[in-house]
């Protein structure tokens, strides 16, 4: 699938565009300001942008009150298709959030659930009990998204709701023609609803690509043939910044043997699942890190383990954000893109995610390791890191020429690899002139 090897670049537009996070209902064209975001976008070499929430909402944009609109405070659906248009030009395609658990409260059906209780023609498309009771004194009971009563769950059992999310689809293929979706809370979605839309979709387009938003659990009840693409790789992003800050790489060695590694036993071999050092719903990882020198290698690790590496809008430069109560601190304003060193390296390791066909599948062996520095291989490539402020040397079975793909030197080995203090190198053999 064109996502394997690919890099997603994933955007909060109502955060990154200056939106007010509740809707004053105001119509403002600021989903225009990605025009100047494009030519940023494609130097870096990201091959397609996640928007989260588009839906017309109430405040966040996981409250939503029409799927067939974009909402206001972003502008209009004509910018959405002139911005859709713009990135398919650039070569970069467009995924957008299908928040399809659950609905806010102004949802049209439920208001007239409200008005018309019973005889209401939409009592079912949610999980209604009219003897109970909730805090807005409704005069009914339902269920709502873990605990969060602004949003009242889909049945999504009910056939005419699932008819109605696949025309909700259909409308974002054709008008905006988005090239995927990402399922909000897809760990809560019914899986005859997720095996549904994986028909329809893949009917209309094969390289239509449906990921998940998936926490703890076995991966492979959502990431199969019947149902999703790809999932979030949540195992992973914990072990990633949590092994350099623990020191001890052999946590996310650990899983990636366990997700990806050649034994029977091991989980996901031959998946792609999407990985990430951060999102709209976690920490920056420039303020998770504790050492700034950590940053350039954790992305290293990020674009070379097995999977799709997903970059968080402002982290290629290392925009700081800590979680606050409404996660307004992880999802700020971005006037304009910036570059600095760090961009810089990402940018050469999305340059090197496109041309070495070793990281467009799932292969993956451990080498060596120590708690700070490892050693790992995708087919021809060997990655290594030293997380330590002094070299670090490893004794390897090999004599070999090898390139540096990050640095272009040439690396001799001679039955030893010695990686200098805060590096990351991606090491390739030199072909012998034939």
């Amino acid at each position: 699938m064109w996502t394997n090897q690919s890099v997603i670049y994933q955007i909060y537009p109502l955060g990154a565009f200056g939106a007010p996070f509740e809707n004053d209902g105001k119509l403002q064209h600021r989903l225009l300001k990605m025009k100047k975001w494009i030519p940023q976008l494609k130097k870096l070499g990201v091959d397609a942008v996640l928007f989260n929430p588009l839906f017309q909402s109430v405040s966040h944009g996981y409250d939503t009150t029409d799927y067939f609109q974009v909402d206001v405070r972003l502008g209009t659906n004509e910018d959405l298709q002139e911005i859709a248009e713009l990135l398919h030009k650039n070569g970069i395609r467009f995924l957008f959030d299908g928040v399809f658990n659950h609905v806010g409260r102004q949802f049209a059906p439920f208001q007239d659930v409200l008005k018309n209780r019973e005889a209401s023609p939409y009592k079912d498309w949610f999980y209604i009990d009219f003897n109970g009771n909730n805090r807005f004194n409704d005069g009914l009971w339902y269920q709502d998204w873990e605990g969060a009563d602004i949003l009242v769950k889909l049945n999504l059992q009910n056939p005419a709701v699932v008819e109605y999310l696949l025309k909700v689809i259909d409308f974002w293929m054709e008008t905006f023609g988005v090239d995927g979706i990402r399922f909000d809370v897809a760990y809560l979605l019914d899986h005859d609803f997720l095996k549904t839309v994986h028909r329809h979709t893949k009917s209309k387009n094969p390289d239509f690509f449906l990921l998940g938003e998936t926490l703890h659990g076995d991966y492979n009840q959502w990431v199969n043939e019947e149902m999703l693409d790809s999932c979030t790789n949540y195992e992973c992003y914990k072990g990633l910044y949590s092994s350099f800050n623990s020191k001890n790489f052999f946590e996310i060695l650990y899983s990636f043997n366990r997700q990806f590694g050649k034994d029977p036993w091991c989980l996901y071999t031959g998946k792609m699942l999407l990985n990430f050092v951060d999102n709209h719903d976690v920490p920056r990882i420039a303020s998770q890190l504790e050492e700034p020198k950590h940053l350039p290698l954790i992305y290293t690790m990020l674009m070379t383990m097995p999977g799709i590496p997903c970059i968080y809008y402002g982290s290629e430069w290392g925009i700081e954000g800590k979680k606050n109560f409404n996660d307004t601190d992880l999802r700020p304003e971005v006037p304009e893109l910036k570059e600095n060193e760090l961009t810089k390296h990402i940018e050469k390791l999305i340059q090197i995610k496109h041309e070495q066909k070793a990281l467009h599948d799932a292969d993956y062996a451990q080498i060596a390791i120590t708690n700070t520095a490892c050693i790992y291989q995708r087919n021809d490539l060997w990655i290594a890191v030293n997380m330590a402020d002094a070299p670090h040397t490893f004794t390897v079975d090999r004599q070999a020429k090898m390139t540096d793909l990050l640095s272009g030197e040439t690396i001799a080995l001679d039955g030893a690899l010695t990686i200098p203090a805060f590096t990351s190198m991606i090491l390739k053999e030199q072909k012998e002139p034939s």
